[in-house]
């Protein structure tokens, strides 16, 4: 789900084509700069999509690209999308890591300018190490799924390894990243050699000899979420029954576990990467933490709100300081009036300057000058490649709104092929697999036309001319138009054949016209429908205590696999065995 070779070559290509007298040094920057503000999901391509005629498919705006979050052309014919596996989780992790290239590149550049400006001798090297600092994975989320790969043999693991290894993304961004209420996942693409599955868990020597661990780290979004925990066996189980058990051959001891981990309890073999191990990691940890600009705001309004709150006691000190000094006399208490006075003014003008100075902290942080000029070229370009692209015309807040809506989740998820000029917002999969899928109300962009009257387009409005809608008319259609939704019904006033009155001769309505009485059948009993097999005997398809199978197709939570009273299948462990009324053998 992230950039590969191409990828990479297709984006340096186009920062030069952007850029062409640019040096190698700045073009680094530029490079980030452009993906940083790049309007997804518009296609990155550095020619235009053409059809040879040799019959292969080539990429085009339509139904079935339009669930590709970013796509990626390849320049040569045929055009196609390199970057089909990227999700909205894997892009929003790539933005950021854009985001925090272009701040460290961008503070770099700042300082080499800086330098050469003041005419000092630039013997000291620019500091590099923080762009190719490792990663902070282990130690970024709060949350932690080890996903345990076993196998019973060598051999039998790296084949079933690979397998697992093909259909993670299916895992991670498609039933946890869906289902789930998650604000940020990301899947290490990095294999450990190691098993950290639970001690209790049912495994042999061999199994925990032959195993690999992939690592996933979410953060969990509070506002969605419901109650205290965060169950994922649903996830777990329909990822065994929909996308391993395609395995074959499956053999006895192949297997994934999953266990759960906070951030301070990840095993030591997380932390090798960094200098220091687990102890620098930490560190590194809680300064992150400190920098959060989110936690910055909310320290900075607590500060604040104190400070408010003592300002606010000291005033109501001073008022009643005055009304005791008032009923006293001013002969016997003038000396002390006028020191508490001095005092409670020395409070007020401490306190003052401590808010005035949280205040300027606050508005520090959101001053960036010295990049508006290249933002605005940059903008500028974007929009003449989206005019020379066609399509929909948006201004820039539009294409910010979009891009945002985009990585958060709320504009277009990737997933099947819809129809034309439909905004379907993907929820998650549904019963037996399905997917499901809401129509959101789309809003019209169109500008109003020379007459004054909009023209909009809609989904569930019926594209039709106004010459059609004149001629249905004269035929004598009428032709309704809904403000609110703009559903177009034509025929509102023409009687379906079925509802037309049959007159006789008399002017009377025919007696075949005329309402029957109604007939209904009910019966006392309710019978179970029931499905056989070729034998005649009813097939027993399992309920919550049993789920029938011919073989075994891994573990299951709670369950054990034998040859039972319903035959050969997965059995509650613990729970009594009751055959069903309805069941014969």
């Amino acid at each position: 789900g992230y950039w590969g070779g191409v990828n990479i070559n297709i984006a340096v290509a186009l920062c030069v084509q952007l850029y062409p007298n640019t040096s190698p040094a700045s073009l680094l920057r530029k490079f980030f700069l452009v993906f940083k503000t790049w309007r997804w999901p518009n296609p990155v391509m550095l020619t235009k999509p053409h059809d040879a005629g040799f019959g292969l498919p080539v990429w085009a705006p339509g139904p079935q690209t339009a669930r590709q979050v970013s796509p990626m052309l390849t320049p040569a014919y045929p055009s196609m999308n390199s970057m089909a596996n990227v999700s909205r989780q894997t892009l929003q992790i790539m933005h950021e890591e854009f985001c925090r290239g272009h701040e460290i590149v961008d503070r770099l550049w700042k300082q080499h300018q800086k330098k050469k400006n003041a005419g000092e001798d630039d013997a000291d090297p620019l500091d590099w190490v923080e762009l190719f600092r490792p990663s902070d994975f282990f130690i970024a989320y709060p949350y932690y799924l080890s996903l345990c790969i076993v196998g019973p043999t060598e051999a039998d693991v790296q084949t079933w390894g690979g397998f697992v290894e093909s259909r993670l993304r299916i895992l991670v961004s498609g039933l946890l990243g869906k289902s789930l209420p998650l604000s940020k996942i990301q899947l290490w693409p990095k294999k450990i050699g190691a098993c950290v599955a639970d001690r209790s868990a049912l495994l042999t020597m061999d199994q925990r000899r032959n195993s690999i661990t992939y690592f996933v780290g979410f953060q969990v979004d509070k506002l969605r979420m419901r109650g205290s925990q965060l169950n994922v066996e649903l996830q777990m189980q329909h990822f065994r029954d929909w996308e391993l058990s395609r395995f074959s051959p499956l053999v006895s001891g192949m297997d994934i576990m999953a266990k759960t981990f906070t951030c301070k309890h990840l095993p030591l073999i997380c932390f090798e990467i960094y200098d220091g191990a687990k102890q620098s990691a930490m560190k590194r940890r809680r300064m992150l933490r400190d920098m959060d600009p989110k936690r910055k705001a909310r320290r900075q309004a607590n500060k604040l709100a104190e400070l408010k709150a003592k300002m606010e006691a000291i005033k109501k000190r001073k008022e009643a300081a005055a009304a005791g000094d008032a009923a006293k006399t001013e002969d016997d208490d003038e000396n002390e009036s006028e020191k508490k006075r001095k005092r409670s003014d020395s409070d007020v003008e401490d306190e003052t300057d401590q808010m005035v100075a949280v205040k300027a902290e606050q508005g520090s942080g959101d001053v960036d000058g010295g990049n508006d000029g290249e933002e605005d070229l940059l903008e500028n370009a974007l929009d003449t490649l989206q005019d020379s692209e066609g399509g929909e015309r948006k201004t820039r807040e539009d294409a910010e709104a979009d891009r945002k809506k985009l990585l958060s989740g709320e504009l277009l998820v990737e997933g099947a092929d819809v129809a034309e000029d439909e905004d379907i917002d993907f929820t998650g999969d549904g019963e037996e697999g399905r997917r499901s899928f809401v129509v959101n109300k789309s809003k019209p962009r169109l500008p109003p036309t020379e007459g004054g009257t909009k023209v909009y387009k809609d989904i569930r409005a019926l594209p039709m001319k106004e010459e059609e809608a004149e001629l249905l008319r004269t035929a004598g259609y009428t032709v309704v138009s809904d403000a609110e939704t703009e559903a177009t019904i034509v025929g509102g006033n023409m009687p379906t054949p079925f509802r037309s009155k049959v007159e006789d001769e008399n002017g009377e309505e025919a007696a075949s016209n005329k309402k029957k009485p109604k007939g209904s059948i009910q019966f006392r009993t309710k019978f179970d429908m029931v499905e056989l097999d070729a034998n005649g005997l009813i097939i027993d398809k399992g309920d919550n205590d049993f789920a029938p199978s011919k073989s075994w197709k891994g573990r299951m939570a709670g369950f054990e696999f034998k040859l039972g009273e319903r035959g050969l299948g997965y059995y509650r462990t613990g729970k009594k065995v009751v055959v069903p009324s309805n069941t014969a053998y």
